[in-house]
């Protein structure tokens, strides 16, 4: 339930944006040609690479938990966390550099959109930064009951989230003309 009515949340602020880009289509597209796509792709990629990391790591639990001699759940995870960890060194740096050129949500209100929605999917990105600290401690586990392989799964779908919204952000704040 927490999953859907977060995407629901995100879903009306896509909807919200995309109204207001109709409404100022030359705003829009002149503020979005200041955004560097080569960050929004590598972001893309780190995200797509931590939930194959998460999806294998959720395979190599399930193999653990049916006695197969595995240890490559803690592993997997942490290569995840670590896509995690790069997303957020490179948005830092993405925000350093507006806010350095003087380019805040006040700026105007493609702006506003762009610091609102990817500080909410960092936040959210952070929040699953946390589950895969869980994820790795639970990967080592030799055994879970019932409710922790439940908690494991969960958060793995936490993860996928983050990375579904941002694949829905990268193109409608950075391609979509």
């Amino acid at each position: 339930m927490f999953i859907l009515g977060d995407m629901t949340v995100f879903a009306v602020f896509f909807a919200t944006y995309l109204y207001y880009r109709g409404e100022q289509r030359s705003l829009f597209a002149e503020s979005q040609r200041t955004l560097v796509q080569g960050y929004g792709v590598t972001n893309t990629l780190l995200l797509l690479t931590s939930s194959l990391c998460v999806a294998l790591g959720m395979r190599a639990v399930r193999r653990r938990l049916a006695g197969a001699p595995t240890r490559a759940a803690p592993r997997l995870f942490g290569g995840a966390l670590a896509c995690g960890l790069g997303f957020s060194v490179l948005k830092f740096v993405e925000y350093g550099g507006k806010l350095a050129a003087g380019i805040t949500p006040a700026t105007n209100n493609f702006f506003m959109y762009y610091f609102i929605l990817t500080g909410l999917h960092f936040f959210h990105l952070i929040l699953g930064m946390g589950v895969l600290l869980y994820l790795i401690r639970a990967g080592r586990q030799a055994t879970l009951s019932t409710r922790q392989f439940a908690f494991v799964e969960g958060g793995a779908c936490f993860w996928h989230m983050v990375d579904l919204l941002w694949i829905v952000l990268f193109p409608l704040l950075y391609l979509v003309k």
